[in-house]
């Protein structure tokens, strides 16, 4: 049986039962469950870093964004509050929308050599 230790969507066991497969789960701690959660976020981004096509990457930042709402949930947030401040953020800092690369800058310190 194969062993995976990771956190599953909320329907899993219903779906692996239905195929007649047997399981094993275990209920989560609050501290447990936000490791799993965050482990799983970045196995979210490594699945859509991995994409081949634009389905493919519209799949993956799909389970990203069900991972992102249960963080906030967890928070005591909701999506609502999450694009509030992603909203101020960007009109403060601006997005990413430009596609700019930083590449250096200056210190202000004069070399003195």
């Amino acid at each position: 049986m194969p062993t995976y230790n990771k956190l599953v969507r909320d329907n899993i066991p219903q779906i692996i039962e239905a195929t007649g497969k047997k399981y094993t789960i275990k209920r989560l701690n609050d501290d447990d469950y936000i490791k799993y959660l965050k482990l799983k976020g970045y196995e979210e981004l490594e699945e859509y870093c991995a994409s081949q096509s634009n389905k493919e990457a519209v799949d993956e930042l799909a389970d990203l964004l069900e991972v992102i709402q249960a963080l906030a949930n967890y928070h005591g947030y909701s999506m609502e509050e999450v694009e509030e401040v992603r909203k101020e953020k960007a009109n403060k800092r601006g997005g990413f929308q430009e596609k700019i690369l930083l590449i250096e800058v200056e210190d202000g310190k004069q070399d003195e050599s």
